[in-house]
């Protein structure tokens, strides 16, 4: 009969994702003489060599390894299962969570509400994820997350979103730009200027609706896929941009003040929400998140974070 722990197994996966005992002690929080250890006894118990010991590049799977590997961590993850089984039949809250945010206001949102959610259920074992909105629907369908927060652009029909915050677009320029210190501005009033389009797939068809909407083109100057960025574009002068976040200090990454002005007239909010599998929820740990997550937005901490209005 084989004697081996799930936690020499876990050892083990860690040497063969890392590539070396060091870098594997770091990963778990183990000393090396004890992964060492762990990994002479399961080749002992197996009785086959996992490594390769190769002084210079480290550590490499041998073919036997390679297969006991893969095994070894479907053995981790059904007993992870298990855990989290009897934490959903006993009510307890616990296990682990995968919890994607859209990059654009991830900074501003997500280390907070992780913050929050891990200290009222300290069984949880969270790990977030930054992704732009096409990479939240492929991580959601392919189970990589539990679940995003993000907007409800072109959600899926297979995918469920619950909604939690609208947020208006608003224009960014500079203290120097010919639109600061207006109350307001419309879509046609941008026409003219040159604009800094935060160039996400979604997001930007989402922008640039305004103008399709009245018939007009936007004068593409610049195009950024970071948030930061585009802020310090529009803070040294490079054209306008719009947004749905605002930060919590008007100003650029680089110092330099900005200007956030409302439409006028009818355009879309964005929708800040949860969105997840259609059966996910069934999982006592993501039914916690949701509520915990629509008990922050009653509260005022979503708005204050994010800028936007509850519903």
């Amino acid at each position: 009969m084989l004697r081996f722990t799930l936690r020499q197994l876990e050892y083990f996966v860690a040497v063969g994702e890392a590539g070396s005992i060091a870098q594997a002690s770091e990963m778990v929080n183990v000393s090396s003489p004890s992964i060492s250890t762990a990994i002479t006894q399961l080749e002992r118990e197996f009785g086959l060599p996992l490594f390769v010991r190769q002084h210079a590049q480290g550590l490499s799977l041998t073919t036997a390894g390679k297969q006991m590997f893969e095994q070894a961590k479907n053995v981790l993850n059904e007993s992870a299962g298990l855990v989290d089984l009897a934490g959903d039949i006993s009510g307890t809250v616990r296990g682990p969570l995968s919890v994607g945010c859209l990059v654009t206001f991830a900074q501003m949102v997500l280390p907070a509400v992780r913050r929050s959610f891990v200290t009222t259920y300290p069984d949880v074992r969270v790990r977030q994820y930054e992704l732009n909105q096409l990479e939240i629907f492929s991580g959601l369908r392919r189970a990589e997350i539990d679940l995003a927060l993000t907007y409800d652009l072109d959600v899926p029909a297979d995918l469920n979103f619950v909604p939690l915050l609208d947020l208006p677009p608003f224009v960014l320029v500079n203290e120097d730009h010919s639109l600061a210190g207006r109350d307001s501005v419309t879509v046609q009033d941008l026409v003219p200027h040159p604009m800094v389009l935060l160039d996400l797939p979604l997001s930007s068809d989402y922008f640039l609706s305004f103008f399709t909407q009245i018939g007009a083109k936007p004068i593409i100057a610049e195009r950024t896929r970071d948030m930061a960025v585009m802020r310090s574009m529009v803070g040294n002068g490079f054209g306008y941009s719009i947004a749905n976040v605002r930060p919590l200090r008007g100003v650029a990454p680089d110092g330099k003040k900005l200007q956030f002005l409302p439409f006028e007239g009818d355009v879309r909010p964005m929708r800040m929400g949860l969105l997840m599998a259609k059966d996910v929820e069934s999982a006592n740990v993501v039914r916690a998140f949701v509520a915990h997550c629509k008990s922050l937005q009653e509260g005022g901490v979503l708005p204050e974070l994010a800028g936007g209005s509850g519903l």
